[in-house]
């Protein structure tokens, strides 16, 4: 887990990171191989104009099995969360969550319900995002005002 992006071996059920930028990174969980090719699924938006709406929300996202580089060269194993709740059992739980979700239309918002909570909700059964926790004191701020508005 201390490692950086080393690309190191997956074990089903495990959350992929990838870096994105200086603040986020995309999630998903290690779903097996298919082929001979490993694959993870992952949240994502469905339509490509719609990468990061307006306030951080896309109405047409979806959860999509892709091949592990794919997303990305680089990526690390961040079971986050292992140390404080237990991880599902892959086979009999989070493999037939991750079949439930592909292709079903979901909202992709970045405070509530991103990459890193249905990562999360897939491997514990819970939706958590620690980098939506180390960065929301910046981001509240800016959407104060359209809050108050009920512009979001």
């Amino acid at each position: 887990m201390g490692l950086k992006y080393s690309c190191p071996k997956l074990f089903p059920g495990d959350i992929v990171e990838y870096p994105r930028n200086k603040y986020f990174s995309h999630f998903a969980v290690y779903y097996g191989e298919k082929d001979g090719v490993p694959y993870v699924a992952h949240l994502t938006s469905r339509d490509s104009d719609s990468k990061l709406p307006r306030f951080g929300r896309a109405l047409r996202s979806e959860v999509k099995l892709d091949p592990v580089e794919l997303l990305g060269k680089k990526y690390k194993v961040s079971n986050m969360l292992d140390d404080s709740f237990p991880a599902r059992d892959f086979h009999s739980v989070v493999k037939p969550a991750i079949d439930g979700m592909i292709g079903r239309e979901v909202t992709f918002d970045i405070l509530f319900h991103n990459s890193e909570h249905q990562a999360t909700l897939f491997r514990y059964g819970l939706k958590k995002s620690e980098q939506i926790e180390k960065i929301y004191e910046h981001i509240l701020p800016a959407w104060k005002k359209p809050f108050e508005e009920r512009k979001l």
